[in-house]
């Protein structure tokens, strides 16, 4: 038996392979992009074939030369994607809908007018949005002809990117772990099964989904087809509670962000379950033995995905890093200020008709000015986050950050200004693929406990401390809320 972990990492945009050793330096790492598709204003689709053809690819070139040092798999994916597929063929039955998309507001909102949501967040932690998976399941199978016949003829599959993963990894094992499951509007926060209840509410047929394990432990077997030997699967994991993982926030009230295409903030809430009055989530951060630790989350859907529309579509900068270069070559934003809502506006507003607001434009604004504002809303949309974490009776005493945005030291800077804390930033912002790690290495008996396998795999950090005048963040703030109204 070996002793690296070999963690797949299924992103929005890319997914990606990377082997770890015990101490978590990353030892390889192959990365390829996924299609992104946007059939119609406010639809985003994968392929699901493309998922998995990727995937394979960069574990396999990750694992040549190496597949004998492995001691176990672990699987980390962006959440609430929905994949259906065809039990018998193995074959997708439509392309994945993605966490992103809002095809579904109009049913969320008609969910709402009846009354179900208080009993549903009650429920789920969750709110009724579009953004969760349950609303596209039903979308499927009342508008996807082949997604239909296959759930009368009880061969369809449904679940989100890891249970797919699974199954094409397993030859046909079923499996969602609790942290994904959570994300569904299926799974009570304190059930151990999907509620037959819920699944009438949305109609999503139970025997078509997924049965809800540990996040890790003895899970699974990966083919030897794959690796050329068997290995064992230690770890499934929702992207986003894997980062707070890998953050080592394993104790009550400890908080991350991460800034990918979205940015996310969990705050470990231990064994309590999360009961939000303010608009956020609980959410199950991970389950060992049946025994779940739960988190309070609030989500912004646009985050490294702004940058990529000012760099795709915009046709303002040619890179991410030229946003640094371009915000510390000016003194201010010159009052210009950016909402993000290009896929509505996540929590704590949830309004997924609002669109984005490029406001305070004038001949004085340029290319500087737009991409510095692009990062100011990170700021913004985070302070908007801690308002609600802190009305929920969960303030942040400090913040560690991840993700790709994060290695911009200005943007760190401005969450510390705007924020008025110490932000922390891990010497290795890919905390989601090391958070799987950890897991994986737990759940394959390398070392007895999270605490100790954060010890050993996590690394050190650079601090940054506010410095910003009071009057200039609240004239920043006031603007933000002013464009916010207009979004």
């Amino acid at each position: 038996m070996g002793e690296n972990m070999l963690v797949l990492d299924a992103g929005t945009t890319s997914t990606r392979a990377m082997l770890f050793d015990p101490s978590g330096r990353m030892l390889a790492v192959a990365q390829a992009d996924l299609t992104q598709h946007y059939p119609r204003p406010g639809w985003v689709e994968h392929d699901a074939a493309e998922i998995w053809q990727r995937t394979l690819s960069c574990m396999r070139e990750v694992a040549r030369g190496k597949a004998g040092t492995i001691a176990a798999v672990g699987i980390t994916n962006q959440r609430e994607t929905v994949v259906a597929w065809d039990r018998t063929s193995g074959a997708p039955l439509a392309r994945a809908i993605v966490w992103q998309d809002r095809r579904t507001a109009a049913f969320c909102a008609e969910l709402k007018a009846a009354g179900a949501e208080g009993a549903v967040q009650e429920s789920t932690g969750l709110l009724l949005d579009p953004y969760f998976s349950a609303t596209k399941m039903r979308w499927l199978l009342r508008e996807d002809r082949q997604v239909a016949a296959a759930a009368q003829a009880g061969t369809l599959a449904l679940g989100t990117v890891e249970s797919w993963l699974v199954w094409n990894l397993t030859g046909g094992a079923h499996l969602s772990d609790a942290s994904n499951a959570s994300r569904t509007l299926l799974l009570p926060l304190d059930g151990a099964r999907f509620d037959p209840a819920l699944c009438d509410l949305f109609g999503v047929p139970a025997a078509a989904l997924p049965e809800v394990i540990d996040t890790h432990g003895a899970l699974g077997m990966i083919a030897a087809k794959w690796l050329g030997r068997p290995v064992p699967l230690a770890a499934l994991v929702g992207d986003q509670q894997s980062a707070t993982i890998g953050q080592a926030c394993l104790a009550p009230g400890e908080t991350k962000a991460t800034y990918g295409t979205g940015a996310f903030v969990l705050t470990n809430m231990g064994q309590t379950i999360p009961r939000s009055a303010n608009r956020l989530l609980g959410t199950v951060l991970y389950q060992e033995s049946g025994m779940r630790t739960y988190a309070l989350e609030g989500s912004a859907f646009v985050a490294g995905s702004l940058i990529q529309y000012l760099r795709d579509q915009l046709g303002l900068i040619g890179n991410a890093a030229e946003t640094e270069a371009l915000a510390r070559s000016i003194t201010d934003s010159g009052e210009v200020v950016i909402v993000p809502a290009l896929a509505g506006l996540g929590a704590p507003h949830w309004r997924p008709e609002a669109r984005g607001v490029i406001s305070g434009l004038s001949f004085a604004s340029g290319r500087a000015e737009i991409a510095r504002a692009a990062l100011e809303a990170m700021a913004h949309q985070t302070h908007d986050l801690a308002q609600a974490f802190a009305r929920d009776g969960a303030p942040w005493t400090a913040l560690r950050i991840d993700g790709g945005m994060s290695a911009n030291d200005w943007m760190a800077q401005d969450l510390a200004d705007v924020l008025e804390l110490e932000v922390e930033r891990p010497a290795l912002v890919e905390t989601t693929a090391l958070g799987a790690a950890m897991l994986a290495a737990v759940g394959a008996g390398l070392y007895s406990g999270l605490a100790e396998a954060a010890a050993a795999m996590r690394g050190g950090a650079t601090r940054f401390i506010p410095q910003m005048e009071d009057d200039v963040r609240a004239a920043r703030l006031n603007r933000y809320a002013r464009a916010l109204g207009a979004a």
